[in-house]
């Protein structure tokens, strides 16, 4: 069982279990904007089009801060930045209080804000990932970024299912203010934090365009970390299904045309799944092949997700109740995403050097965040012509296919082991 159960020896360590602790309750806080925001801005305006519009708002200054943050991370004291960005995000979650509670119903304002909190978010996501191998030794780290990932997974499930249940009873403001008080926590862990300077000759003096394209290019001469970017764009562009799921709970599995049981069953499944799969990560500490077990990882979520179209497309063709069969499949596919989050981070950390770090995981918040965006894009157009069951299980097949392309294309990156650098 210990070699089962979750590996909590990075617990240990002081830093990362005060920042671990403060980041369960910062987290749920943070999921309670996330489904306040569109909520409120739909009661505004009771249109679906300017929900559709945090979209932009959220993503333009992920991509443009999370680079730039991650430029700043390898010029600044990390420490000093986690600060700075951390009493950012509490300033705008308390004046997303300050509108509601104020009564100034102007969407723009929320979109603002909005905007503004996700850049704060995009520099600190970085920063807080390029600190960890000063905190621990290389052979921690997947354990760490487990504990981590299932923390964020399990604040993904509680926070819309808590701040869902509250807006109708509570109103907007309430939750906003949860969400500034439960980041303080966060704050202090960080002050707490030793000074974090950048460490080796080629670290940049400054944070331009210019420290940016060096790391980009530091990236494109190593295979090994350009592959765990490239399986991850692999998985999530072909296999993420997500933008079909108000379809598939509605045609499919008999739910109403807006929401409903199934939708909101599917939509979580994912993230129950990486739930459970990080409370039985104790594995992932003993796993010495790091790439190969990214490798595996992607052709279990390619074949889950495959697996889930097909039990789509037999729903309502069967006396056999295919929904739970579709929820276990997706949670299946959500245990091995976190399993391979895990063992990318992990190899994007140990194998890089401490001076680019901090822009790698600029590189990384980027593409974590824009992969699904981009899936949701091609499954919405794919599904219009073919159909969400065959969008599915095509997608699901397709990232088997590339996967395997991208292992046998470069063979450095499934011989990968723990220690090794790129």
């Amino acid at each position: 069982m210990p070699r089962l159960l979750a590996d909590t020896a990075p617990l240990r360590n002081a830093h990362f279990r005060r920042l671990w602790i403060a980041n369960i309750v910062t987290v749920i806080g943070a999921q309670l904007t996330v489904v306040a925001v569109p909520a409120q801005i739909y009661e505004i305006t009771g249109s679906s089009a300017y929900v559709g519009l945090t979209g932009i708002f959220g993503l333009v200054p992920l991509i443009v801060f999370g680079l730039w943050g991650g430029a700043l991370a390898d010029v600044l004291d990390r420490r000093i930045l986690l600060i700075i960005t951390t009493v950012g995000m509490i300033v705008c979650s308390g004046l997303f209080w300050a509108q509601s509670a104020y009564g100034v119903q102007n969407v723009w304002i929320i979109l603002v804000l909005f905007a503004i909190q996700q850049a704060f978010f995009a520099v600190n996501q970085p920063t807080r990932s390029a600190i960890l191998p000063r905190l621990l030794p290389d052979r921690e780290l997947p354990a760490a970024l487990s504990l981590s990932y299932t923390v964020m997974q399990a604040g993904a499930i509680a926070g819309p299912l808590v701040g869902g249940a509250l807006i109708p009873v509570l109103g907007y403001s309430l939750l906003y203010f949860v969400d500034t008080i439960f980041l303080f926590p966060t704050l202090f862990a960080v002050v707490l934090l030793p000074a974090l300077k950048p460490e080796g000759e080629d670290a940049p003096t400054t944070a331009g365009l210019r420290s940016v394209i060096d790391g980009l290019k530091y990236l494109s001469k190593h295979k090994i970390l350009l592959a765990s970017f490239l399986v991850d764009l692999i998985a999530m562009i072909f296999g993420m299904p997500r933008a079909l799921f108000p379809q598939m709970a509605h045609e499919n599995f008999g739910g109403p045309s807006s929401g409903g049981i199934a939708f909101a069953l599917l939509f979580v499944a994912l993230s129950a799944g990486a739930v459970v799969g990080g409370v039985f990560s104790g594995w992932v500490s003993h796993v010495q092949r790091q790439g190969l077990a990214v490798i595996v990882c992607v052709l279990i979520w390619g074949v889950a997700i495959a697996g889930m179209g097909i039990a789509v497309g037999l729903a309502g063709g069967t006396t056999f109740p295919m929904l739970p069969v579709a929820l276990a499949l997706l949670m299946i596919a959500g245990a091995a995403d976190m399993a391979s989050a895990s063992f990318r981070q992990s190899i994007l950390l140990a194998a890089s050097t401490d001076d680019v770090r901090g822009r790698l995981q600029g590189v990384f918040t980027v593409v974590v965040a824009g992969g699904p965006r981009i899936a949701d894009v091609v499954h919405g157009a794919a599904a219009a012509s073919i159909g969400v069951a065959v969008t599915t299980t095509a997608g699901g097949v397709l990232s088997v296919i590339f996967t395997i392309v991208a292992a046998l294309a470069i063979p450095s990156f499934v011989a990968y082991r723990v220690g090794q650098k790129a």
